[in-house]
């Protein structure tokens, strides 16, 4: 069985925060990547409702910038999503939504990247991002 740790830390290891993206099922009839939203995940919790557990995440959503893959790339391009206030749009979803891990790469256009970014800095330092379908065998197959 193939299984993959997700992290959502405010320090990892006594360093910088961690919070990974990952890809969440949106409907599964749908091809590759148009079935999926990307979220990076803020806090895992549970609660327990009338004897029953409910996993889950706080997530923060990205969405797709237009129909299809970038030409050049071949990797579909996404944005964080706003709500009607400016602020970043983020819901609770189920644990059994979450896919796997997602990599998001900045597009960072003509523009040298400052050599003082730090990696856990990324996700904010940019406004739109390449969701990495190079990253592993799994994030291939599923997206793409």
């Amino acid at each position: 069985m193939h299984h993959q740790c997700i992290h959502a830390s405010p320090s990892w290891r006594n360093g910088a925060p961690c919070y990974d993206c990952v890809f969440v099922e949106k409907d599964p009839t749908l091809p590759g990547f148009q079935g999926l939203y990307v979220t990076q995940v803020l806090l895992f919790f549970s609660f327990h409702y009338q004897n029953v557990h409910y996993p889950c995440a706080l997530v923060q959503w990205f969405i797709p910038v237009g129909n299809e893959p970038c030409i050049n790339t071949g990797m579909w391009k996404v944005e964080h999503e706003y709500d009607e206030y400016g602020d970043h749009l983020v819901s609770v979803i189920h644990l059994d939504s979450i896919l796997q891990p997602a990599h998001l790469i900045g597009i960072y256009g003509d523009e040298y990247i400052p050599p003082d970014l730090h990696y856990s800095d990324s996700l904010a330092a940019f406004g739109s991002f390449y969701v990495n379908k190079y990253s592993d065998y799994y994030a291939f197959g599923l997206a793409f």
